[in-house]
């Protein structure tokens, strides 16, 4: 059942299967469940289109991130930033306390003024990334694409920026 979920699925992470097959009300311990999904047969397709894509495209995308930095009294301080794919160049960079949909929405415009925008950027699945915001980006004739659920890779340029600041 394991290897059957995890080759029609491919784009599914483990966690997902997981929690799938205790939807079904299949008893699986995450002990037993991560041994098992190790050896699945996975096609490795979807990675290959992806990687392609990122690699024929590199100079056409940006990649926009959050991440959270804790204060000396135990706050958040959320950091957003733009990267460039191309030289994995920070495009635009910024900090607030509480960030909504138009603070992202004015982040970006002042990332990408006068038309300069990228053809593609690339997200997560993050809240603060709402409907308003996809609004906006495509108002700026910059196709948007999103990563797949718990697929950190997807977005590697802009992985490796935040811990690099971390």
């Amino acid at each position: 059942m394991i290897f059957r979920m995890v080759g029609e699925n491919p784009t599914w992470g483990g966690p997902r299967i997981h929690g799938e097959l205790l939807m079904l009300g299949f008893e699986v311990s995450d002990r037993t469940f991560s041994r098992w999904v190790r050896h699945a047969p996975r096609d490795p397709e979807p990675a290959r289109r992806w990687l392609a894509f990122l690699n024929n495209y590199r100079e056409a995308i940006a990649a926009m991130e959050f991440f959270t930095v804790p204060t000396l009294t135990f706050r958040l301080l959320y950091s957003f930033f733009v990267i460039s794919h191309d030289r994995s160049q920070i495009l635009h960079f910024n900090v607030t306390r509480h960030p909504t949909s138009s603070w992202v929405i004015q982040q970006l415009r002042e990332a990408f003024t006068f038309d300069t925008g990228p053809r593609f950027l690339i997200f997560d699945r993050d809240s603060k990334f709402s409907l308003e915001v996809a609004a906006a980006v495509r108002s700026l004739s910059v196709r948007l694409i999103r990563t797949s659920i718990e697929s950190s890779w997807q977005n590697g340029v802009a992985e490796r920026c935040v811990e690099t600041c971390r």
